[in-house]
């Protein structure tokens, strides 16, 4: 019994050196905080898993409740969705009124909720705000101008900004979600993530295929911090969490450098994830002052051409006649945008296998859009 335990202990602590020596040693950070603090998977709710910098708010104004508050049924179809998809929120905004609110598993209008790739869209609207402040010369401004390390690269020289948030960079990077061992699982647990982001090359000219690839995000994270000498948590805060005057503060998790994960991990509630999507839907105007230029928030919601399902990293459905815009995370976080209906609806939940249409875009998104639209 004791040789077959000295062989047992001798092949764990070999495989143990392996992991380690292949660069996947995050595997053991990831295992250790999920044992410690919650599920062993990304979770809406993991605003306490990681360190974070704080997104102050100021002067907080709520959301004003419709006269109907609640008193809707909601369609049969909705809530088979809902159930199915594990949600932890849903948010229904029309004319800027509560419409409708609900939270499930011990969830309530407080309660911080992981944007997860939402926070991709939010992104690209701080890249707006970097224009208007003269930080950014525009969209396609080269990545190589504020990282002169590109200038050598013979794709990477061409990389804009423009092509990080259309995920038209063409890098040397695949998109993974469902194996410990992806470059989206490293990214979601590494301790430094400017490191990361910059040992991946271009493997091909920017601005010639579509490929989602969150590093691309991390990227513009990282120019963004370098061109306004500012954490994106600080820059986030000053530009739209105080002038929409954002119910509570927020969080955005951070590495062990104090570096964002820009490509996700904006903890909020679901009624301030509600306040981004009806400062889009007035094409970046808050109570008559311009947080965006309306010139740049119509483009960030024109669909590119190479993807006509995707603007600056917010998705679009203008194939029927109710169109829309929205943010979409990992696990079924959505800030939908209804213009027609100056609808707003928020959703997150839990659930990693939605179904999508040729486009990569959830058909719960498309349900809710529907169903709510006629039934408000």
């Amino acid at each position: 019994m004791k040789k077959i335990l000295t062989v047992f202990l001798a092949a764990i602590s070999a495989c143990v050196a392996v992991v380690y020596l292949s660069g996947y040693h995050f595997i053991f950070k990831a295992f250790a905080l999920n044992i410690k603090k919650g599920p062993i998977t990304p979770s809406v709710d993991d605003a306490e898993k990681f360190s974070s910098r704080s997104i102050p708010n100021e002067n907080p104004e709520t959301w004003k409740k419709s006269t109907l508050y609640n008193t809707h049924t909601i369609p049969e179809a909705i809530l088979k969705e809902l159930k199915k998809t594990r949600a932890s929120s849903l948010l229904v905004i029309r004319n800027k009124e509560i419409i409708h609110e609900e939270y499930w598993k011990d969830h309530n209008a407080s309660s911080l909720m992981n944007s997860f790739s939402m926070a991709k869209g939010i992104l690209s609207m701080l890249v707006g705000c970097a224009i208007e402040d003269g930080y950014i010369q525009s969209e396609h401004q080269l990545l190589s101008s504020i990282f002169p390390s590109y200038k050598t690269s013979r794709y990477g020289k061409h990389l804009t900004l423009y092509h990080l948030m259309t995920m038209q960079a063409g890098l040397d990077w695949k998109e993974e979600y469902h194996h410990p061992f992806s470059e989206n699982s490293k990214q979601y647990f590494v301790e430094d993530l400017a490191k990361q982001a910059f040992e991946i090359e271009c493997k091909e000219m920017p601005g010639q295929k579509y490929e989602y690839q969150s590093v691309a995000a991390q990227l513009l994270g990282l120019a963004l911090r370098k061109v306004t000498r500012k954490d994106l948590a600080a820059y986030l805060s000053e530009k739209i969490w105080k002038p929409l005057g954002m119910e509570s503060p927020a969080k955005w998790s951070i590495d062990k450098k104090g570096v964002e994960k820009a490509f996700c991990c904006i903890h909020a509630t679901p009624r301030d994830f509600a306040k981004i999507g009806q400062l889009v839907l007035q094409n970046g105007n808050w109570k008559g002052i311009p947080i965006l230029s309306e010139e740049y928030c119509k483009r960030m919601l024109v669909p590119t051409k190479l993807n006509d399902a995707f603007g600056f990293t917010i998705w679009a459905d203008d194939e029927d006649s109710l169109q829309y815009r929205f943010f979409y995370g990992f696990l079924g976080q959505f800030i939908i945008m209804i213009p027609e209906k100056q609808m707003i609806i928020v959703k997150t939940g839990f659930y990693n296998s939605l179904e999508v249409d040729k486009k990569k875009r959830p058909l719960q998104v498309k349900l809710f859009a529907e169903e709510f639209s006629k039934m408000m």
